[in-house]
């Protein structure tokens, strides 16, 4: 690879790195980390679903987030009438709305099993899907030993 290409190889990875969403990542390792989470501590950290249904020895809890948020936004397109009527066209603002519907299965009073869906795409969604989970993920315990914090002797 020519030492070019490789420039361009390593900046469409770094603008790529900056589009990460870290909201949307932990939204993906909470759909592993809380399996098995007991139902009470899913109550707790979660609240009390939007929905719920139960089938055979499954529950199924659903619960829902979305936001709405406008940005200023420029039509393209515009003109001037005169005095008393104005500009038309020009700025604006964009509305957007970005929702999920996190649904845990859960067996034997314990979470199996976390799909996420809704009508947003991406990792927008997944990002909205964080607000569901985060306080659910600070009451898994940490895979990784702690250090001590006894003073040495």
């Amino acid at each position: 690879m020519s030492g070019c290409g490789f420039v361009a190889v390593l900046l469409a990875t770094g603008l790529l790195a900056g589009c990460a969403n870290p909201a949307a990542d932990q939204a993906m390792v909470a759909q592993n980390a809380l399996i098995g989470m007991p139902k009470q501590t899913l109550l707790s950290c979660a609240g009390v679903p939007e929905r719920q249904a139960a089938a055979g020895d499954l529950e199924f809890y659903t619960y829902r987030s979305n936001r709405l948020y406008s940005y200023p936004s420029w039509g393209g397109y515009g003109g001037y009438w005169g005095y008393p009527y104005g500009a038309w066209g020009g700025y604006g603002y964009d509305v957007r709305s970005v929702d999920c519907d996190a649904t845990f299965t859960l067996r034997n009073g314990a979470v199996e099993r976390i799909v996420y869906g809704g009508s947003s795409s991406g990792g927008s969604r997944l990002g909205q899907c964080y607000v569901i989970v985060q306080n659910c993920l600070g009451q898994v315990p940490s895979q990784s030993p702690q250090p001590s914090m006894a003073p040495a002797r």
